[in-house]
This record gives C-alpha cells, sequence and structure tokens, in this order.
C-alpha cells in the first residue's frame, strides 16, 4: 500500500498518542493537530504538531493544505461523563460541531477516508449482553449522544459524499505503551486504574473512591470490558487499511470480550504493585450501567481483531510502569502490601 500520511487529529492525547506511535512504526507518517487544550505535546514524539482547534475551519484548511493528507484519524473530543452533564454546550460545541468542521475540511481537500473514535456510551443502558453493534443506541449521558449525533452524521454524509469511515465504539481503554514512553495523562484523572494506582502510592488524596457497591453482579460493583491501549492502536491501524482498500463504511466494537469489576481490578492492582489500595464507598453515580461487556465478533471477521495485552496483569503492569516514571518513583521506597 506504500507510506500513508495520516492527519491525527487530537493526537497529543491519551490514545492518539498511541496511534501516532503505531503509525510511525510500520512507516507511515502522522501528522498531529491538536490545540494541547488536554494532550501533551511531550506525547508528538513521533510526526509534527499542528497546533490548532477542531472547530475552526481556517486552521484546519491550513493542515491539509500544508500536508498531503491521504487519510484522517479523529480522537478530539471532550470526554468526562461529568463535565458534560455541567457543560453540554462545550461537549456538542466540541464534540459535533468540531466534527462538522472537519468533514468540510475533507471535503475541500479532497480527503475521502476517517477513522473515528467513537464509544459504547452510545448503547445506554444495555438489553442483552455481550453487546454486540446491533444493540440499540439509547445513551444516557452527553458524552455518548454526542458521539451518536456524529456517527449519524457519518451515516448521512456517507450517503451523499464519496466520504467512507470507520466508527469504531470503544470499551474501556486502559494501560500504557509497553515501552513506558507514553501513557494515561488526563487531568483531572477520572479512569479506575490511573486513580487506584495513585492510591496505592499514596499520592494525591491518599483514597480513591469506589462507586456502588449493590449493583447486581458477583460481588455488588461495576463489571467493565478493559481493552489495552496497544490493541485499540492495532485495531486503528487495520480500520484504515480496510477502508483505504476501498471497503465500505463499518462500524465496530472494540473490547477484549472480558468482564472484570472493580473490585477485581482493585485486587490486580494490589497484586501487581504489592500495595494496598484504599478506598471509600460512595453511592451509585447516574447512568452507570452495572455491566459493559464487547461483542467483539464483527472486530475479528472485518479487522483480524485480536487483543494480545488485555489482560488485567498486562494492563495494570503497563500503566503502573508509567506512572512511576511519571509520577518520580522509580528508585523510591513505596509501601509495601502488609501480610494478610
Amino acid at each position: 500500500m506504500g507510506s500513508k500520511t495520516v492527519l491525527v487529529v487530537g493526537g497529543a492525547g491519551y490514545i492518539g498518542s498511541h496511534i501516532c506511535k503505531a503509525l510511525a512504526a510500520r512507516g507511515d507518517n502522522p501528522v498531529v493537530f491538536d490545540d494541547l487544550s488536554s494532550g501533551h505535546e511531550h506525547a508528538v514524539q513521533w510526526g509534527p504538531l499542528v497546533r490548532g482547534d477542531i472547530r475552526k475551519r481556517a486552521e484546519l484548511d491550513a493542515a491539509f493544505a500544508a500536508h498531503d493528507i491521504d487519510a484522517v484519524m479523529h480522537f478530539a473530543a471532550c470526554i468526562e461523563v461529568g463535565e458534560g452533564e455541567r457543560e453540554p454546550l462545550r461537549f456538542w460545541d466540541n464534540n459535533v460541531g468540531g466534527v462538522i468542521t472537519l468533514l468540510q475540511a475533507m471535503k475541500a481537500a479532497s480527503v475521502e477516508t476517517l477513522v473515528f473514535s467513537s464509544t459504547c456510551a452510545t448503547y445506554g443502558e444495555p438489553e442483552t449482553l455481550p453487546l454486540t453493534e446491533a444493540e440499540p443506541q439509547t445513551p444516557v449521558s452527553v458524552y455518548g449522544r454526542t458521539k451518536l449525533a456524529v456517527e449519524t452524521m457519518l451515516s448521512d454524509v456517507s450517503k451523499a459524499e464519496s466520504l467512507r469511515y470507520a466508527a469504531l465504539r470503544y470499551f474501556n481503554a486502559s494501560g500504557a505503551s509497553p515501552d513506558g514512553d507514553i501513557g494515561e495523562e488526563h487531568d483531572p484523572e477520572s479512569h479506575l486504574i490511573p486513580n487506584a494506582l495513585k492510591a496505592a502510592a499514596g499520592l494525591g488524596e491518599g483514597r480513591m473512591k469506589l462507586f456502588g457497591t449493590d449493583y447486581p453482579t458477583r460481588d455488588g460493583t461495576c463489571v467493565r470490558d478493559y481493552v489495552h491501549v496497544s490493541d485499540l492502536a492495532d485495531a486503528h491501524l487495520a480500520a484504515l487499511d480496510r477502508l483505504l482498500d476501498g471497503a465500505d463504511s463499518f462500524v465496530c466494537n472494540l473490547g477484549s470480550g472480558t468482564g472484570f469489576t472493580v473490585r477485581e481490578i482493585l485486587e490486580a492492582v494490589e497484586t501487581v504493585t504489592g500495595m494496598p489500595v484504599p478506598y471509600d464507598e460512595h453511592p451509585r453515580r447516574p447512568g452507570d450501567a452495572p455491566t459493559l461487556l464487547a461483542d467483539t465478533s464483527t472486530a475479528e471477521r472485518l479487522l483480524g481483531f485480536k487483543t494480545r495485552r488485555s489482560t488485567p496483569e498486562l494492563v495494570i503492569g503497563d500503566a503502573w510502569a508509567f506512572h512511576r516514571r511519571v509520577w518520580g518513583l522509580e528508585g523510591k521506597a513505596l509501601p509495601i502490601k502488609p501480610d494478610a
């Protein structure tokens, strides 16, 4: 197929930076387009950085004009569910308005291929498990509704224009690059694994919050499907290749196909780090489904997708190695897990 130049919108963020690394590793040319409002300049290591706002057409046009772009990958969304409930206009403006502007710029530049980061949050409260792509999409959050709106828009545009797209519905992205150079750096951090690692290391408030202990699950806490960010990167490259080979647009789930409770993840963190995870129990958060679990058969069929690192031990081990470095813990004595 030859080397391709890919505009990675939001490429300075958690998942986007891992995509850039994977693209460069196989000889492609990632061009990062990011305003650095939540991404990190130090995570842009495998190609040029174009600082810009996805909502500003002139800045996108300039990026397309400066680089011979073959395809676009989109990761430039507001993602924190609670923020979306407090600031819905900001989420709709960026998550939907930004994609409208991006599609207009792509059309003007005659770029017809888009890999879009969607989410299992478009399903809402699942009716059946594991979740297939045919599950009704009834999102319960502003975040999920904005992602569903973009999926609907992409479907409409692809029927009228020469756009071909893949909408990849992530489950719980987790872990870090196995070599420890990039990983999860949200501020504030709301995801379970980095917060559990921080609590184990005695950083921040020193205790994490466990939301909901009365769910109808095997231990009362939520069940989630954790997929390693490196496995996600492999799937994105396969999706890009499928589209560039001329395939029709498609949607698919990206998960591990295996669910773990919050308590099971905390136990795995204790095993990996050798330290206890102190936590306080809190009531359920509105909108948290008891169980989210991916049916991955579509991704397996279309992309040959099989996870390589999406076990709790590897996910947490890679995340721990990364966070020990960025938190300055390498070589420092840490609390030892007490004997049972």
